[in-house]
């Protein structure tokens, strides 16, 4: 049966609309480690490729990936990393990536990570709002970070044996091959599954960048919901091997590929970036069977004359997330990859991140159904709610989406905003707007939430705002999301100049792209009297976005 469009209702609804998965719950370990779950059964599979690097070919076994984890843990004890301190990751896809993070998880320490592309500021608010004791990161990026070396902050860099590293800089290499015995580096202190182990950011439904914290237990529950139990609703398995193109700064590549795959054994196929060519001939030469994409990548692959040049044959399963398909990029899919299964995926990172798989890939799958991101995960309850009344709503009632069970332990050093989000009762408020069809289906409608969608990757609007506002030819401004057909949403500002300025779309462009990494970069600039307000203050972002639909943009 096809979505229907539904618009947000009020009517009153008991609180007994709560939505659970399909599959029976199961036991999920939430007593163990992150990185004790994770190599819970690595002896049925030590010898088995676990990480592949796909520019290099180098293929690390499970008992490498293990082994290096606990080396590169004893060399980062002995340089002062302990236990609650944070590791920062500025680094593209690659192994170092998975190997630090497991290393800090064995000390206790949190892992965050950010786009190495972001610029300077941006990486020096993340490292010091973590508190990040180690960056590590390759030479290309030193520049970005050297100045917090004054800081105290240790920089390692993952450049092989023959590079040249930036003095003061330490080499990755060199304390992957630590082999004396330390006690410390194998039992730290009595480590909490109530411990942090990531520390994502996320701009939430509003607001600046914030800490997300996960802890072991969270990403535990996360994984065991995807691959755990006698009918798994994930799509991995031991004999898999996993494409994993999206950015391993995401939580998204972290919870969705990486974890689960190790959990069960599969094999990794790293590729640093996303580029068409190389990513079909990879699929072809490692007869790649699940493929973790988004949209972007999605439209890409159909709209490339090489795609039909190569093998596709081996893809068995399609999963995207962080926006939804539509049927017409559905159906094109679906031709190109004649074996493989469409599906959809639904989180948020503040989530834990996932809140909805489709089931087509259980061992007893349901059908898929075009346009739905499938159902709540097991162990987890879901339900709709009235934005205005807060009273939660029966199937193909429109509201927000609000989800408990596995979700983050609060923002970092920030309670108010922690409070915004989760409410006593522990529900999470996505800021989603979605329904529930009567086979349990969610289908995602609108949202309330001010972030901007970018090829899947986030854009706050108020981190533009704080930077137009400095200016001092700039009275207001308020920026948001504009659809393209290829990015999904491009950020776009509606700017009040000051009196008796002329400042052009051009500059206020310029001024922004120094400051921000590209995908945060200014589409377009409509010149307007004023921004619409509610008394509150807040702006009333929905009537801009009208204003962009309906073509009234003023300039």
């Amino acid at each position: 049966m096809a979505p229907q469009e539904v618009t947000i209702t009020n009517q009153k609804q008991s609180s007994d609309n709560i939505f659970r998965s399909k599959l029976p719950d199961i036991y999920i370990p939430n007593h163990l480690l992150l990185h004790d779950y994770i190599f819970q059964n690595i002896s049925e599979f030590a010898d088995r490729p676990c990480l592949v690097n796909g520019p290099t070919g180098h293929v690390y076994s499970y008992a490498d990936v293990h082994a290096k984890s606990r080396k590169l843990a004893a060399s980062l004890r002995k340089l002062g990393v302990n236990q609650h301190d944070v590791v920062m990751l500025l680094l593209p896809n690659s192994p170092e990536v998975v190997l630090t993070f497991f290393a800090a998880s064995f000390l206790g320490a949190a892992t965050t990570t950010a786009n190495p592309l972001f610029t300077q500021p941006e990486i020096a608010n993340q490292a010091k709002a973590s508190a990040a004791k180690v960056i590590v990161t390759h030479s290309q990026y030193a520049d970005k970070v050297k100045n917090l070396q004054n800081d105290g902050v240790l920089i390692i860099c993952t450049d092989d044996d023959s590079s040249d590293i930036p003095k003061g800089c330490l080499r990755f290499s060199a304390l992957t091959q630590y082999s004396d015995h330390d006690p410390k580096a194998d039992s730290v202190t009595v480590i909490s599954p109530n411990d942090v182990v990531a520390l994502p950011y996320s701009s939430g439904t509003t607001g600046l960048p914030k800490g997300v914290v996960l802890t072991h237990k969270g990403l535990v529950t996360s994984v065991a919901q995807q691959v755990d139990g006698e009918n798994p609703n994930m799509y991995v398995h031991g004999e898999d091997v996993i494409l994993c193109v999206l950015p391993m700064f995401h939580v998204y590549a972290l919870n969705s590929t990486v974890l689960p795959s190790l959990r069960v054994g599969a094999t990794v196929l790293i590729m640093p970036k996303f580029e068409i060519g190389l990513l079909l001939e990879q699929i072809q030469r490692y007869k790649v069977t699940v493929a973790m994409v988004v949209p972007p990548i999605v439209l890409a692959v159909v709209k490339s004359p090489e795609t039909d040049k190569y093998d596709l044959s081996s893809v068995r399963i399609i999963m995207s997330g962080a926006a939804p398909l539509g049927q017409e990029l559905e159906d094109a899919v679906s031709a190109k990859f004649p074996n493989a299964r469409l599906g959809q995926t639904y989180g948020m990172t503040e989530a834990g991140p996932v809140i909805a798989l489709s089931l087509g890939f259980a061992k007893e799958p349901f059908p898929v159904k075009s346009g739905a991101c499938g159902t709540v995960v097991r162990n987890a309850e879901m339900k709709i709610v009235d934005p205005d009344t807060g009273c939660s709503l029966p199937r193909h009632s429109s509201g927000e989406i609000c989800i408990r069970g596995q979700v983050m332990k609060g923002y970092l050093n920030d309670p108010a905003a922690t409070a915004a989000t989760i409410d006593k009762d522990g529900w999470l408020h996505t800021g989603d707007i979605g329904y529930v069809d009567e086979e349990d289906e969610l289908f995602i409608v609108d949202r309330l939430k001010e972030l901007i969608k970018y090829k899947g990757f986030q854009v706050a609007p108020a981190e533009l705002e704080s930077l137009l506002i400095a200016h001092s030819d700039v009275n207001d401004v308020a920026v948001v999301a504009m659809k393209e057909e290829d990015a999904g949403e491009v950020p776009v500002a509606f700017v009040v100049r000051s009196k008796d300025s002329n400042i052009s779309e051009i500059e206020i462009k310029q001024f922004v792209s120094e400051k921000v990494v590209c995908y945060k970069r200014i589409n377009k600039v409509f010149f307007t009297d004023s921004i619409p307000k509610a008394p509150s203050g807040k702006i009333l972002r929905r009537d801009l976005r009208a204003r962009l639909a309906n073509g009234l943009m003023m300039n």
